[in-house]
């Protein structure tokens, strides 16, 4: 008999997730972690990035504030005030994620590194134990390319950034996603300088023009942006020697350019596990194709060779899979069409679904709706009028939405429900929204592809033939 039901190594959202789940139903679960609970998320992801966000929002708020006959002194950045924020913040949610809480809940927390020695048998800590089924949530951490000189100059990533005691001179950044699009405006709004570099371009999965305009707003703020351009080498300094010879000098270097599974560690070949330099290769169903014991969930799971999505909420959406089909044996599998994704830059870009490119390249052809921020009364009335929101659609279907915007990352979740749910795009044209608010964008965009029949011709002819009748 196995010592556990389920084994789960790493306790970031995926791992916790299902460690949950199983602990409440009474089963025997052990969860290991080596590290941090919480895993990247908690402690030098998401929440502290975006308690960082929140600082240099209010920031630009004070900036702003004089367009609405608000007169502020320049805002004063207590950089270490600024740090004690980020803390709290993640103190706050700590207790969540806690060990204290899992045990709690029944399950036996083991905080060491996890080793397969068989397909059903974990080393950790010294300490034998084997589980009838085993869930790989060990997270990804940040990829470092492979640009000559970078390895012998001090380099931070997400994970150590929020550590550093002072403010910065001067940070480059390396890589235009959304790591480094939102600590570029973040650092720049609190006060730094910040010069960007991409190889192509920033926001390279979202619709062109919706970066466009981030690139300006960003520009705005003070970020300098060089896209299509390569790095030859970094000196120390740090100092960035581009393709063209030019040298841009900083004072602190950010690597965001993507992220790698946590692989090397875990011995699998010795659980007889698949794994590539995507991640760990499962069905569409997570479950491992080689080992029909383990599953893969989070960061390092690539589900039917479709690539990893590093997102919390995948991690979440992957542990409601794992706990249908492990845990109750019930059919489940992925579907990324209505997957939302977010850069929490101000404006907020959000995308689900698919872009016009992505629809094109799958041999749809879509009718693109759009409407401007400056026709929306909320926007005008807070004198933010920077964004849009576009629509893809086919056959009476939303086939992708982005949407550029304040607030754009909440205001996403009703077209991941219209893709989700097929529903059609004359039931959203005719949604009640409260007025005023930026979501009557969305609304008047899927408004616009009935305008031109309701007042053509034909209706036209209609009208004024029913106004002769009693």
């Amino acid at each position: 008999m196995a010592d556990y039901d389920l084994a789960v190594i790493g306790a970031g959202a995926a791992g916790l997730s299902v460690t949950a789940a199983a602990a409440q139903l009474g089963l025997r679960v052990a969860l290991i972690e080596r590290d941090r609970m919480g895993g990247d998320c908690l402690n030098v992801g998401c929440v502290p990035s975006k308690a960082l966000l929140a600082a240099a929002h209010a920031a630009e708020a004070a900036v702003r504030a004089p367009s609405l006959g608000v007169r502020l002194p320049a805002p004063e950045i207590d950089w270490t005030a600024v740090q004690t924020h980020v803390r709290s913040a993640i103190a706050a949610i700590a207790p969540a994620d806690s060990e204290q809480r899992f045990r709690g809940l029944g399950a036996v927390v083991l905080r060491e590194q996890a080793r397969f020695t068989a397909p059903d048998t974990l080393l950790v800590g010294g300490r034998r134990l084997t589980a009838r089924r085993i869930v790989i949530a060990a997270g990804s951490r940040a990829a470092v390319p492979a640009i000559p000189g970078l390895a012998a100059v001090p380099y931070l990533t997400h994970a150590s950034l929020f550590d550093l005691a002072e403010r910065l001179a001067h940070l480059l950044i390396i890589g235009g996603g959304p790591v480094g699009l939102e600590m570029a405006q973040a650092h720049a709004a609190l006060g730094c300088r910040v010069t960007l570099v991409d190889a192509a371009t920033i926001a390279a999965r979202e619709e062109p023009e919706l970066a466009e305009g981030l690139r300006r707003a960003l520009a705005a703020r003070g970020v300098t942006l060089l896209e299509h351009i390569a790095i030859e080498r970094v000196e120390p300094g740090p100092t960035l020697v581009l393709a063209d010879g030019r040298r841009i000098a900083g004072t602190h270097l950010l690597v965001a350019a993507g992220r790698r599974p946590n692989l090397e560690e875990l011995g699998l070949r010795a659980a007889g596990v698949q794994a590539t330099d995507a991640g760990i290769a499962t069905d569409a169903g997570l479950r491992s194709l080689t080992n029909r014991r383990v599953y893969a969930a989070g960061d390092i799971a690539d589900p039917a060779g479709i690539g990893p999505r590093y997102f919390t909420h995948v991690g979440l959406y992957h542990a409601g899979i794992i706990v249908r089909r492990a845990l109750f044996r019930l059919p489940a599998r992925l579907d990324y069409a209505a997957l939302p994704r977010v850069i929490y830059t101000d404006p907020e870009l959000a995308q689900v679904g698919l872009t016009e490119a992505e629809a094109r390249a799958a041999g749809r052809t879509p009718i693109v709706l759009r409407w401007p921020m400056q026709e929306n009364d909320r926007a005008i009335a807070e004198a933010r009028r920077e964004g849009s929101v576009k629509l893809v659609i086919a056959r009476g279907r939303v086939l992708g939405a982005g949407i550029l915007a304040p607030g754009a990352g909440d205001m996403i979740s009703a077209w991941t429900l219209a893709i989700a749910r097929r529903i059609p795009l004359a039931a959203l044209a005719g949604l009640i929204v409260p007025y005023p608010t930026r979501s009557e964008a969305g609304k008047r965009a899927a408004g616009s592809h009935y305008a031109a029949r309701l007042f053509g011709p034909a209706s036209r002819r209609l009208a004024g033939w029913l106004a002769r009748l009693p």
